[in-house]
């Protein structure tokens, strides 16, 4: 399976998310850019969960069927149709950790097809759906510990 590159202009790789992006700050989902697309691909999908959440892995954002032209994801833009995050809502949810430094992997995939997927279904069901038709992916991680009061 080929590699598609995901970097934020915003923090690197294994590196500390700024606050903007959390619930202690304006709560929008950071800058992602995208590199690397192979040929055929026909959308592109993306996930982002904590999987350091007391209770297993916390969904924070699901979207899919972006424009397979997209390399750009703007701060605080939808660039898809969104899924149902961890809060039962669509869209962004900021990272907030209870305790302690969590991680946030953005997964960004390179499919060749777009979904016929129902917009609010969860990130279950974009596994599912995607299945079979992942042409590349690639992952970005995002630290982020509460300043606390």
């Amino acid at each position: 399976m080929d590699t598609l590159n995901i970097t934020s202009p915003a923090f690197t790789n294994d590196g500390k998310m700024p606050s903007k992006y959390s619930c202690e700050g304006e709560g929008v989902n950071p800058p992602l850019e995208i590199a690397g697309v192979p040929e055929g691909t026909q959308s592109l999908a993306l996930i982002a969960e904590d999987p350091d959440a007391p209770k297993g892995a916390f969904c924070h954002w699901v979207v899919w069927n972006i424009d397979a032209t997209t390399r750009t994801i703007k701060e605080g833009h939808n660039p898809g149709i969104n899924g149902s995050n961890g809060h039962g809502k669509t869209g962004y949810a900021p990272a907030c950790p209870p305790d302690g430094a969590h991680r946030y992997f953005f997964w960004i995939y390179a499919l060749d097809t777009e979904l016929d997927l129902e917009a609010g279904s969860d990130v279950e069901a974009l596994r599912e759906a995607m299945s079979g038709h992942v042409l590349a992916e690639g992952e970005l991680i995002g630290t982020y510990e509460k300043r606390g009061i």
